[in-house]
């Protein structure tokens, strides 16, 4: 198999020319292609085979100990103008980087076989879809691929009638910290990885091209490439709204996406149409949709168990990847959390031992298909996408933010997803429990310069009157114990009510500088083991706090200078002042 397309066959010759692979494999996305692949490397132990009986189709993968997490400091973003790539992000010249990089491509699939990859992100026939090639020298990146995108022969096709497509290159390389890059330049639509093999540095369709890349396309096409779960949430009646929730890593986003409505309130349906990614487009009627351009979960693992996740507890006992997990002594995937089992076998493959740290590394993770999940939504394929009633944004915040909050409007809205903060989390490398400021929960993700990124955002006010109603939500205020005020898992359910509620106009709100807070009995809580004394925590504000917080996101913004939308200032600049009027 190869392609029609010339720009296409010759770039994969370049590529090879440079590389030096053993064999070059083009892709098609079959089950027995999925087999041979995963066959081969549980062959050379690149998979060990978990226990067929309870996991069938389950396999472990281990990565090297310092390949485990994206790695910030070492993705950057090539633009002509250094100024368009942003201070969010890092940056080199597209000469330099090309440089820089293909040095370290040199050779570098020797003795190994290149395998080219053609895959559609989104439904296969949706206008609002968008392919790729990703040309890389891991099979297990393959078999990953294969899960998380519309890989394959169709997609291929779809290629070669458009005539285009976002190119990814990408090597293991020799896994040495030190040679490792992942390169974006988004005016060629192009990705270089080299060094890596894990999930966000190496499946090349996921954060670089449906997020990085695809910002910029959004932008240039007028659409929006965001890092949101797409929920739908069905009443008793059968009335079905769609939000989309902007979550940092590790903030619950999964289990949101997810949730299983409890006992408390029955009748109610909840519907995954995506855990990660979102594409929003305005249709000809000016409504808000999204479609996930994704079609599997690269899930972080740790926490999961019968009460936290159901569904992505049971979507994950058979065809998953997992990845740095712990195993049990009858071969069982293990991690902290799951409250069965016992872990004989560390992420490291060594005997598991406390003094070692985790058995599961924490961020371990999950690869399977969507269609696994028991709330999959077959929507997820529909080529027009789902209509959004409200885009939520929040984070983890011990203090400040309360339980759930609505903007003033589009522009407020805005104003409040730039001013996202929440606590690191191990899915970066770094330092955990910082706070720092993720806009739109697009820090690490966003592929130019945050300031001309919220002037797209705005501009999406001047392009429909039916957008979505914009909220904030924080699962995650502490007593003064440190204990959570709010139950969460399944009753986050009643906060998602609420929001509906609002946009449809069946509640109250109070009316606060930073925007409308639910009424005394506004939320739901009937048979909630709740406080007063919490629920009034978690649904007033602090406004001594949001004096600082004001001023800590203005001295933030003021990072982007000239760049930074008048819109947004003012509207920061109205709400430091209603806050200062405030008592």
């Amino acid at each position: 198999m190869t392609s029609k397309l010339a720009a296409l066959k010759q770039w994969v010759q370049d590529v090879a020319a440079r590389t030096e692979p053993a064999a070059i494999h083009w892709c098609t996305g079959t089950d027995d292609e999925y087999q041979a692949l995963v066959s081969g490397m549980l062959a050379d132990g690149t998979l060990t085979s978990l226990n067929q009986d309870s996991y069938p189709n389950c396999y472990l993968h281990l990565s090297d100990p310092n390949d485990v997490a994206r790695v910030e400091h070492l993705t950057y973003v090539c633009t002509s103008n250094k100024d368009d790539a942003g201070p969010n992000n890092n940056w080199i010249a597209p000469a330099e980087g090309h440089d820089k990089v293909d040095a370290l491509f040199e050779s570098a699939m020797r003795g190994r076989t290149m395998y080219v990859i053609p895959y559609c992100m989104g439904p296969i026939d949706s206008p609002h879809s968008r392919c790729g090639v990703e040309i890389t020298d891991s099979p297990y990146v393959v078999v990953n691929m294969k899960l998380m995108t519309r890989m394959g022969t169709a997609a291929l096709e779809r290629i070669e009638r458009e005539g285009t497509f976002v190119k990814g290159l990408h090597s293991t390389g020799d896994l040495d910290p030190e040679r490792r890059l992942i390169m974006h330049f988004p005016e060629e639509l192009s990705i270089k990885s080299i060094g890596s093999g894990y999930g966000g540095n190496a499946l090349l369709g996921k954060k670089c091209h449906a997020l990085r890349i695809a910002s910029y396309q959004g932008r240039t096409e007028g659409w929006l490439a965001e890092h949101m779960l797409i929920v739908g949430v069905e009443s008793p009646t059968g009335e079905t709204h769609y939000i989309c929730c902007a979550l940092p890593s590790a903030c619950g986003k999964t289990n949101l996406a997810m949730l299983i409505p409890p006992a408390s309130q029955p009748g109610w349906k909840i519907w995954t149409l995506g855990d990660d990614i979102a594409w929003l487009h305005v249709d000809d009627d000016g409504q808000l949709r999204a479609i996930n351009p994704e079609s599997g979960y690269f899930g972080v693992v740790p926490g999961t168990n019968q009460k936290t996740n159901k569904n992505a507890f049971d979507m994950i006992t058979h065809d998953t990847i997992f990845t740095n997990v712990a195993q049990t002594s009858d071969r069982e995937p293990w991690w902290e959390g799951k409250k069965v089992g016992e872990p004989s076998i560390d992420w490291q493959g060594r005997p598991y031992d406390p003094a070692n740290g985790p058995a599961a590394h924490p961020n371990s993770r999950f690869t399977v298909s969507a269609t696994n999940n028991p709330s999959y939504s077959s929507l997820a394929e529909a080529a027009e996408g789902v209509p959004i009633t409200a885009i939520v944004f929040g984070g983890r915040r011990k203090e400040l933010a309360p339980l759930v909050y609505q903007s003033r409007d589009w522009k407020n809205g805005v104003l409040v997803g730039a001013g996202v903060a929440s606590e690191t989390t191990a899915a970066n490398v770094g330092e955990v429990g910082v706070v720092r400021r993720d806009p739109m929960a697009m820090k690490p993700f966003c592929g130019y310069n945050f300031a001309d990124y919220w002037a797209h955002w705005l501009s999406f006010d001047k392009r429909s009157t039916k957008l979505p109603k914009i909220f904030h939500i924080n699962w995650f205020r502490q007593d003064d114990e440190g204990r959570f005020l709010w139950p969460g898992f399944g009753e986050n359910l009643r906060v998602l009510r609420w929001i509906i509620d609002r946009c449809e106009g069946r509640v109250d709100a109070i009316e606060t500088p930073i925007g409308f807070l639910p009424t005394a009995d506004g939320i739901d809580t009937r048979d909630l083991a709740i406080s007063q004394e919490a629920l009034e925590a978690l649904t007033t504000i602090d406004i001594a706090q949001w004096r600082e917080e004001m001023a800590s996101i203005g001295e933030y913004l003021e990072l982007y200078g000239n760049r930074l939308p008048d819109a947004l200032r003012e509207e920061q600049q109205r709400v430091t002042e209603e806050l200062a009027k405030a008592s």
